[in-house]
């Protein structure tokens, strides 16, 4: 099932009734000499069980404890921005699976060279998913191709990073182009894009009965997500190939991000990834990948289910 996600991005009171997401819309309900019949229309609800993310992207937004205890109770990730509108931060439900504890240790008694071959998947994947992008658009991609065959275990040649080098050259058809949080357009929407799919797949360890913490690469005793971080690499090549179509449809963005822009930047979740022959909804392909990664751990299968592009 696909969840929705709901971003809010006007002032709003969020509040819990009868297990559903009740939005007010204070100027509209509460302010002075509106009608009736337009009050009501300030008020909407929306079920839980139906939302998978919340973005909370304006400072005059209002969530109740119980709301956001509802949310995570139903394994929703709710995510706040900053003044520029980007992410800045996650969270998760502790407890997402009937089996956690035993997962929890599977996934802690990962050995280093399973660890190793896992990291190895993971660039493999993300450089061939890079290299049919590169292709789609007349690239040249033989030397991604290699770099795909080549990749060791642990990725210890950094082909990963190579492989990124020619790919933000090329794939915006701006070889001055440079990928970075602070970066110029389309450095945004890539920011925001990947902000969703983060949240997702963080979402879908949790669910999953892992750690999302414990990467099996990403290592940083400040990221809460190293996992997730791993995780979503072979997922990036698929938000590029959205954003590219988007900006040849509507043009490149401003710096900030207009609520439009969001809008398409909100369907991630219903884009069609390719896994094992089979086509589903981009959320659906990232439960698929985690639920793999477990049977990775705990020895039940030997290779995670990644998107192939």
């Amino acid at each position: 099932m696909i969840k929705r996600i709901l971003c809010f991005s006007n002032p709003a009171y969020l509040k819990l009734k009868l297990n559903q997401i009740v939005i007010e819309i204070p100027e509209v309900v509460y302010g002075k000499g509106v009608p009736d019949n337009l009050r009501q229309e300030g008020v909407k609800t929306a079920p839980i069980e139906d939302v998978g993310v919340v973005i909370l992207d304006h400072k005059q937004i209002t969530i109740t404890q119980a709301l956001m205890a509802a949310l995570l109770e139903n394994n929703c990730a709710i995510i706040t921005t900053n003044d520029q509108h980007l992410p800045v931060g996650l969270h998760l439900p502790l407890d997402g699976h009937n089996l956690q504890n035993e997962r929890f240790r599977e996934q802690l008694d990962a050995s280093e060279p399973l660890k190793k071959q896992m990291w190895q998947q993971t660039v493999t994947s993300k450089i061939l998913g890079q290299a049919a992008i590169l292709e789609e658009q007349g690239v040249e991609n033989k030397n991604m191709l290699a770099w795909a065959k080549t990749v060791r275990s642990g990725d210890v040649e950094n082909l990963e990073g190579r492989a990124a080098a020619y790919y933000w050259r090329n794939v915006f058809h701006n070889p001055d182009f440079v990928r970075g949080q602070e970066g110029d357009p389309p450095n945004n929407l890539l920011n925001y894009g990947y902000a969703i799919v983060r949240a997702m797949v963080a979402r879908a360890l949790v669910a999953a009965g892992l750690l999302p913490t414990l990467g099996i690469h990403h290592h940083n005793r400040y990221n809460a997500y190293c996992l997730a971080d791993d995780i979503m690499e072979p997922y990036r090549p698929i938000i590029d190939k959205y954003i590219y179509t988007l900006i040849q449809r509507k043009g490149m963005p401003q710096e900030e991000l207009s609520r439009d822009w969001k809008a398409e930047l909100l369907l991630i979740p219903t884009l069609d990834v390719v896994i094992g022959g089979k086509k589903s909804p981009l959320m659906v392909g990232v439960s698929q990948t985690t639920a793999s990664l477990y049977k990775c751990f705990s020895g039940e299968m030997r290779k995670i289910s990644y998107p192939e592009i």
